[in-house]
């Protein structure tokens, strides 16, 4: 027997119901998971409102970390006992055991905790291939990064550092500020009381950055194209403003012949190959100091209606984790 979250419908967190449900053994190419923490991501709420369709029912969330309980036919390289993580694609990490494909998990180093593991997979990840992969950023360059006190915002600052980036960080509050500062960011600009795009030109000195990374959408898109230097990219990764619609292709070209890309994780983390590689490199920031979870507070497993709803006030700071 098994607590899953279920959604009947989409809306607000009142949506997100708990019931009981008979867990049948792991079947061919499964494992079975006892869920130890539950990451909390702000896709999840798209996905529970509807922005991001979900055909309905549905379980919610993608990202934990658990213990291996039993293994199914055709599985090879995971036992009994082993510590794995997940961040998906299949839904449902709200849920105190699960059934999942084998090739969607990674074991845990042991020398990573399992609330470390369920805080750092999927901004872990997302962090590793922004900067690596897709906008490929190098020794040198300067990159905005919005919400730079956000759970992937601030890794992302502290990953930029690490590789000898420049860092411009957008937040909305002082005690934000100070997180983006502690994260290792170059210059902070608290958008409530400066414009982001005035700001980030005295800064560069007219020139404007290489690259923004923008997981607030709506609300910074004009601010990203104003802030870009010719030629640079934008990567538009989120949606916490609400989505970018109607891009006119001709204020790239009259902004600077701008690059704009808006990537998904899991066509970065296609393949067994590309996810041994990426969170190799997540782990390995994650030793060196240069990245932390940084997990901002705890919510039992069974409240996350009121963890999305904290989650969507900004009363959260950094990484949110849910636990059984």
């Amino acid at each position: 027997m098994a607590r899953v979250a279920r959604i009947e419908q989409h809306g607000g967190p009142e949506v997100i119901q708990w019931v009981d449900v008979d867990l049948p053994a792991p079947g061919e190419g499964e494992v079975r998971v006892k869920t130890t923490a539950v990451g909390l991501n702000f896709i999840e709420v798209y996905q529970r409102t509807g922005l991001y369709p979900l055909k309905l029912p549905s379980g919610l969330g993608g990202e934990s970390a658990g213990v291996v309980e039993g293994v199914g036919p055709g599985v090879v390289g995971f036992e009994e006992g082993d510590r794995v993580g997940t961040f998906g694609p299949t839904l449902g990490s709200y849920a105190t055991d699960r059934n999942l494909p084998a090739g969607e998990l990674i074991k845990l180093p042991d020398d990573i905790d399992d609330r470390t593991a369920a805080a750092i997979l999927l901004k872990g990840g997302t962090t590793e291939f922004l900067i690596e992969r897709c906008a490929k950023v190098e020794k040198g360059w300067t990159v905005l990064v919005h919400a730079a006190a956000g759970g992937v915002g601030h890794l992302a600052v502290g990953w930029l550092k690490r590789i000898g980036a420049t860092v411009i960080g957008t937040v909305g509050s002082a005690d934000k500020a100070e997180r983006a500062k502690r994260a290792g960011a170059d210059h902070v600009i608290q958008y409530k009381e400066h414009d982001i795009a005035e700001t980030v030109r005295s800064i560069t000195g007219g020139k404007g950055v290489d690259v923004v990374l923008d997981g607030v959408g709506k609300a910074t898109w004009e601010a990203s194209l104003k802030s870009v230097k010719r030629r640079g990219l934008i990567v538009s990764y989120g949606n916490a403003s609400g989505p970018v619609t109607d891009v006119n292709l001709g204020v790239l070209a009259s902004s600077g012949s701008l690059f704009v890309t808006r990537p998904t994780m899991f066509h970065y983390y296609a393949t067994i190959e590309d996810r041994e590689a990426g969170f190799a490199r997540v782990f390995e920031m994650l030793r060196s100091g240069a990245i932390k979870p940084e997990i901002g507070q705890t919510f039992a497993l069974e409240d996350a209606a009121d963890a999305h709803r904290a989650l969507e006030a900004g009363k959260t700071e950094g990484a949110t984790v849910l636990l059984p």
